[in-house]
């Protein structure tokens, strides 16, 4: 895929813009076992695909606010998508993040949310 990783902007849970587009990388089991209540979920491996043919969820005037679990993944899909005309900044902390400040989250299992 040639991912070269870069700094970029980060920002936290209340810079968030009413209806502005989170997009989680993560695994399907990272996504299933907690995410947050919203966001698209785009694993990386199959972020290239889907932005070059389905990209219209993920349009948006707002920045993209990209995540994983602890920010890695994240990079790697945020220095694509810039690349590609998108316009993409992290969020702060990631997943790790969210979770460790006590935000809400949801699961797919039915069990209590977590980040794996």
């Amino acid at each position: 895929m040639g991912f070269g990783f870069e700094q970029f902007r980060s920002i936290g849970k209340d810079e968030l813009a009413p209806g502005q587009v989170l997009l989680d990388v993560r695994g399907d089991d990272e996504w299933a076992a907690g995410h947050i209540d919203g966001a698209v979920h785009v694993p990386l491996d199959r972020l290239v695909n889907r932005m070059l043919y389905e990209p219209g969820e993920l349009i948006s005037e707002q920045p993209l606010v990209v995540l994983c679990k602890s920010g890695g993944r994240a990079g790697q899909a945020a220095t694509w998508l810039n690349r590609n005309g998108f316009d993409a900044v992290l969020l702060e902390g990631s997943m790790r993040g969210w979770e460790a400040a006590g935000h809400p989250m949801v699961s797919e299992t039915g069990d209590t949310p977590a980040v794996l």
